[in-house]
């Protein structure tokens, strides 16, 4: 049956749910103007009622973020468990595009793509923030010595920034890798639940819906990215004494690098993308490497190995952990950390989980889950333990001073306190600068490249104005809401708004994970029977060949003497009875006759 889909300028395309479909050269109309009215109205409002929008933003913080907690901790420890089960399962077997394509990109680009899209700026922001504040203000109903409160804080650090983060860009990638890939659909997130919810209705309405979520999403993902990037950018200039931060500055500061973030996204995924991502992960790594040579090399390796162990140890635990006892005062808790950073990932998982998608042509499942779900949480990890280990080895053994008296840190100038204390400081924060600026250019880039696929109805090299409009609208966001929300107040506003709409798309998320263990489970089975007919036939042929090939005739098997011989009788069918010749006055019936003798 033929359905008609909307194509390049609104014209009817009809196609069948079997065949490929060809991606729009043009824009989807139906995601691109909805998801750019909605942010637009979003940031007029900003513009024009700031503190009725933060009322607003309060009021449903209050309302929805602070009951989800238990639901967005159940679903994502799921997520890990959806995971784990694709790739020990023989479902990891299949490939991510023709079965003899190879990847498309090599192991380092992509894990350094990869890497950058999915942590980014977040990763240099809490890189020392977050460890001190699970140390200065520990979890409610977390208690020991400062040595104990350390670790946990870097337990409790592992557990927001590992596996259970990646997994989540696992639902999302992976399934629109298998239907990009495998089934030849558009790049988008609609075409990921068509096993559920059939040809017809992801090319209509439905489908409409759930990319104008995955875009509005997204782009508030990066926003706040964007946000904890510019405070950070600013801190460090305050920090040498190059400029005083003001909100004025903030949104010059975002001005000038989103401008830089529409010249890469212009030049396309090959050339900016790429090359800033290799650099992204170069520079970060000679930043680390700097602050475990220069800072206690052997106390961060040994907390290194044992932080590890501490989060295998805990991981199911902390994995469950929604502070029931703990009352208001963990329910707030919970929505400030572990709620808020579920909803962060969800937010961001359209976009990384596309853009993953769109770099992994050519790999099988199982290594897909394994390079995305390992690798990046390793490294993570270890730049926890660097940074965070490092800042926290100075409280604990050092001079302190990265946590107020009051147990208040810093967040925006923690990173440059801690690196104020180590030789080279200030060329050192030099390049945590660069690094958070480049991660910026990064994120705002592949953003707006996934959105504009998006909203483009999938095609994987979408118009040159439409990435660019998007770039401009991310930018425009965190502008609006730091420059009059001020840094704290923006800050938060956007991490609300990531939440909020990650609620919905979790919904979508559920549905992926049906759709995809659906479809993976259909296409091993299909296989699975092939295999065996395939191996029956070449039995077959090799039997026929070698009675074929053989000179000697076939001589019928023969009984042996004193051996018995008894054919087969066939069974009867239940209830019915073989008439006996003493039944029959030793007459032999039709059926006895039938069956033959005996």
């Amino acid at each position: 049956m033929k359905t008609s889909i909307e194509g390049p300028g609104g014209r009817g395309v009809e196609v069948s749910p079997d065949e490929v479909l060809p991606p729009s050269r043009g824009i989807a109309r139906r995601v691109f103007y909805p998801s750019v009215a909605l942010v637009g109205v979003f940031v007029l409002l900003a513009l024009v009622f700031p503190d009725w929008l933060s009322s607003v933003i309060t009021a449903a913080n209050a309302a929805v973020v602070d009951s989800l907690g238990w639901y967005y901790v159940l679903l994502v420890t799921g997520f890990v468990v959806f995971a784990l089960w694709l790739a020990l399962s023989r479902l990891g077997d299949i490939r991510l595009g023709r079965d003899d394509e190879e990847p498309q990109y090599s192991t380092f680009s992509w894990f350094a793509m990869l890497f950058a899209a999915g942590m980014g700026i977040g990763l240099v922001f809490w890189g020392v923030a977050e460890p001190l504040n699970h140390y200065a203000a520990p979890p409610p109903g977390v208690v020991g010595t400062p040595a104990s409160l350390a670790q946990d804080a870097m337990t409790q650090t592992y557990l927001h920034w590992g596996l259970h983060a990646w997994a989540i860009y696992i639902v999302v990638g992976l399934a629109v890798a298998y239907t990009v890939h495998r089934r030849r659909r558009p790049v988008s997130i609609r075409w990921a639940l068509e096993p559920i919810l059939g040809t017809r209705r992801v090319q209509g309405r439905w489908g409409d819906v759930v990319d104008v979520v995955a875009v509005v999403g997204t782009v508030f993902g990066v926003a706040t990215s964007l946000g904890f990037g510019v405070v950070q950018v600013a801190a460090g200039l305050e920090y040498l004494d190059l400029i005083e931060v003001t909100r004025t500055a903030l949104v010059v500061l975002i001005i000038a690098i989103a401008g830089l973030a529409m010249i890469s996204v212009a030049t396309g995924l090959d050339v900016g993308i790429k090359w800033l991502s290799n650099a992204n992960l170069v520079i970060a790594g000679l930043l680390m490497l700097g602050i475990l040579v220069l800072g206690p090399t052997l106390f961060v390796l040994r907390e290194f190995v044992q932080s590890i162990g501490a989060y295998l140890q805990d991981f199911i635990r902390l994995s469950f952990a929604t502070l029931p006892y703990q009352g208001p005062e963990g329910e707030s808790w919970l929505a400030s950390w572990t709620t808020y950073y579920w909803g962060w990932w969800m937010s961001w998982s359209p976009f990384v989980g596309v853009f993953i998608a769109r770099i992994s042509r050519g790999r099988t499942v199982r290594q897909f889950i394994i390079g995305v779900l390992l690798v990046p949480t390793l490294l993570t990890f270890l730049w926890f333990a660097v940074l965070g280990g490092t800042a926290l080895y100075r409280e604990l053994f050092g001079e302190g001073g990265l946590v107020s008296e009051r147990g208040i840190v810093d967040n925006n100038a923690a990173l440059f306190q801690m690196l104020s204390a180590l030789p080279g400081g200030p060329v050192l924060a030099g390049a945590a600068i660069l690094l958070v600026v480049v991660f910026f250019v990064t994120s705002s880039d592949s953003g707006s490249y996934v959105v504009a696929m998006i909203s483009a109805g999938g095609n994987p090299t979408p118009p040159l104005w439409t990435r660019l409009t998007w770039a401009a609208l991310t930018g425009a966001i965190a502008a609006v809401l730091l420059g009059f929300g001020g840094p704290e107040g923006g800050l938060t506003s956007l991490q609300v708004m990531a939440i909020l709409v990650a609620a919905p798309f979790s919904v979508v998320m559920i549905g992926m994970c049906v759709a995809l263990a659906r479809s993976l489970t259909a296409e091993h089975h299909a296989a699975e029977l092939e295999r065996r007919a395939l191996r029956r036939r070449t039995l077959v042929a090799a039997v026929v060949d070698e009675l074929g090939s053989t000179s000697a005739p076939i001589r019928p098997i023969e009984p042996s003497p004193g051996m018995t011989w008894r054919p087969h009788l066939p069974r009867r069918a239940p209830g019915r009875r073989r008439a006996r010749p003493a039944d029959t006055g030793g007459e032999q019936t039709s059926e006895d006759a039938e069956d033959g003798p005996g």
